[in-house]
């Protein structure tokens, strides 16, 4: 059901509820005179207080579905929650009146009972339409989620109960006075009195519930089920902070998870779509707001720390080994920095980022980097030449002396300024572990380079052979 859908049924639905309690307050405002029978004046009343509740809730559900805006930036829907709020204490008064009126009538000895079927048609007729209203209101209010739609559907049935206690002490009340059973007379009051107990019982249940939601409070166990979704997506350390409010048939969820420090932020952005679809898992259609927190993993190896700290001066690292010499760990790793950089500069920062990493991880005694300039313009190739054909020859010349090579393909030989470079595919065994790969394309680049040296750089890409089946 579409959001426009839902509030066209809360609207509906809501308009013949207030529509039919305006009839039958009448109805039954009109038998209880003709009778003079409390159960009734009684029934009237609470029907009255049914139609303020009634025309609460067709005003909650319009107002609820409006979109959030300046000033309530989480929307409308707590009116349905406030709607249902003031229909309960309109439930509460309704009760006291009529225990308060039938206590009075029975110290007082004030009844005086005109019995007609008049009265009994008109209850017979309000129990009929309080339940066709009642599943009509239950029915939308399930598959909505309304509250104030949900407390309507309870008012409503509730009132077929006070209507067969009414009816109960009218028919008591006409035995007596058939029968001259003179302490049956009693019996319409003291029915008024045993309904308004009860479903003063269930009010107080029901306005107990509207309050929690009111007071943002929600059931333990919903919020231990979506922190167990969250929990379960892989690559989640922990949810550190997890809470969850309701608004109308609408809920909020503000988490903070804790991530891996080494996550990019691409994965960290994808980790946190999955985290949503595990909370919309526990809560469909909530309103999800997720804040991420790197943390150090507790199996942090020392490479994922230096990556790290790269992470946070926002450069990356290649190259990067940890070699033991004679019981001291000293780390190598190349640094991509804009090639415009001024040299001391770069110096610096790359200082600095050296002292971090031996910070991070005490047990490494040295850092030696490599700084590489990252380029900042686009290269243009210019067009081959004869030159670059012997280049390309002597590429496929060196790649015939590895066995593992297969082929090299889409060669191709560029110029910038006065630099060459030379880049290809290099097609190797699906199954050639990524520790031979690059020993063999590491080996083809030395002894191309000994046929060239005077190509500068060399850009090998390896491709697995059914790649190349396609």
């Amino acid at each position: 059901m579409t959001v426009a859908e839902s509030s066209a049924a809360k609207r509906r639905v809501a308009r013949r509820s207030m529509l039919a309690a305006a009839a039958m307050t009448l109805l039954k405002l009109a038998a209880g005179l003709l009778s003079g029978s409390l159960g009734v004046l009684s029934d009237a009343a609470h029907s009255g207080l049914d139609m303020v509740g009634a025309a609460l809730t067709f005003f909650s559900v319009q107002v609820s579905d409006r979109p959030a805006d300046e000033d309530h930036t989480y929307g409308h829907g707590k009116i349905e929650n406030l709607s249902a709020f003031c229909e309960t204490i309109l439930m509460a008064i309704s009760c006291g009146w009529i225990i308060w009126e039938a206590l009075d009538r029975i110290v007082h000895h004030s009844m005086e009972l005109h019995h007609s079927i008049w009265p009994v048609l008109v209850l017979l007729t309000s129990i009929c339409v309080d339940y066709w209203r009642s599943r009509q209101l239950r029915a939308v209010a399930l598959r909505t989620g309304s509250p104030a739609l949900a407390t309507d559907a309870f008012h409503f049935a509730s009132d077929i109960w006070a209507t067969l206690a009414v009816l109960a002490g009218l028919g008591a009340s006409w035995v007596g006075a058939h029968y001259g059973i003179a302490w049956l007379k009693y019996a319409d009051p003291f029915a008024a009195v045993v309904v308004s107990i009860m479903i003063l019982r269930l009010t107080l249940m029901l306005g107990r519930e509207t309050v929690a939601v009111l007071m943002d409070e929600i059931p333990a166990e919903t919020r231990r089920r979506l922190v167990r979704e969250v929990e379960q997506v892989e690559g989640v350390m922990a949810v550190e902070q997890a809470r969850v409010r309701r608004a109308g048939a609408g809920y909020f969820a503000d988490l903070t998870l804790a991530l891996p420090r080494r996550f990019t932020f691409e994965h960290t952005g994808e980790l946190v779509q999955s985290a949503t679809d595990a909370v919309h898992r526990a809560l469909p259609q909530a309103d999800v707001v997720i804040h991420t927190v790197p943390r150090e993993a507790r199996a942090e190896s020392i490479f994922d720390r230096i990556r790290a700290v790269a992470a946070r001066n926002n450069v990356s690292v290649h190259e990067l080994s940890v070699q033991s010499l004679h019981g001291r760990l000293r780390v190598e790793q190349h640094v991509e920095l804009d090639e415009k950089m001024p040299l001391r500069v770069a110096h610096g920062f790359v200082s600095a980022l050296e002292a971090e990493i031996l910070r991070e991880a005490p047990e490494i005694d040295s850092v030696l980097t490599h700084i590489e300039s990252e380029p900042a313009t686009i290269e243009q190739p210019e067009e081959m030449v004869e030159e670059d054909r012997k280049i390309e020859h002597a590429l496929r010349m060196a790649a015939r002396l590895f066995p593992e090579i297969v082929d090299v393909h889409e060669i191709m030989v560029g110029r910038s300024a006065e630099h060459i470079y030379l880049s290809c595919h290099c097609t190797l065994p699906d199954n050639l572990p990524m520790q031979q790969v690059h020993l063999v394309i590491t080996a083809l680049e030395d002894r191309f380079k000994l046929e060239c040296p005077e190509v500068q750089r060399v850009n090998i890409h390896p491709e697995p052979v059914t790649d190349n089946l396609r």
